[in-house]
């Protein structure tokens, strides 16, 4: 599954509303859509310049609605659908945030911090439509140019 566009990205963040995750081994069972807010707004909170992390901990949620019960799986297959659309980077950290791994950068530790912080109900994590200007730049900057663009850069080269 390769998603197109942020609207099926925000279709699928949406999905996740009244979906509850299985229960990690410290906490009890979370609504996937609001654990999305919490993870993202943490981010937000502790790293405003990096939006790529931000968004990654947006994005994590899916995996556990994409593949339930199996959090590295569900994680591969979040991974795969945002890759073309967030970018390699958003990409790795969603695809690493579940492993175990002894070699994990800052940015990973902060995302499986959040991802685990974010699973209390004691923060209010905003709303979704929030993320929309994030996800479009972040898409933006990440899209690969079609043809139209390639002509429509050459053809203003030539002036």
């Amino acid at each position: 599954m390769e998603l197109r566009g942020v609207e099926e990205l925000m279709d699928l963040l949406y999905a996740c509303r009244g979906v509850r995750d299985l229960p990690s081994r410290a906490a009890a069972p979370a609504d996937l859509h609001d654990h999305a807010l919490r993870t993202a707004a943490l981010l937000r909170r502790r790293h405003p310049a990096d939006k790529e992390l931000q968004v990654a901990g947006l994005v994590l949620a899916v995996g556990r609605l994409l593949r339930p019960g199996d959090a590295a799986q569900g994680a591969e297959r979040a991974a795969g659908a945002v890759r073309s659309l967030l970018g390699e980077r958003v990409h790795r950290l969603v695809r690493a945030a579940p492993r175990e791994s002894a070699t994990a950068d800052d940015a990973l530790v902060a995302l499986r911090l959040a991802d685990e912080e974010a699973r209390t109900d004691a923060l209010d994590g905003g709303v979704l439509e929030d993320w929309r200007t994030v996800l479009e730049l972040l898409a933006a900057r990440n899209s690969r140019p079609t043809a139209a663009d390639r002509a429509d850069r050459a053809d203003r080269a030539d002036r």
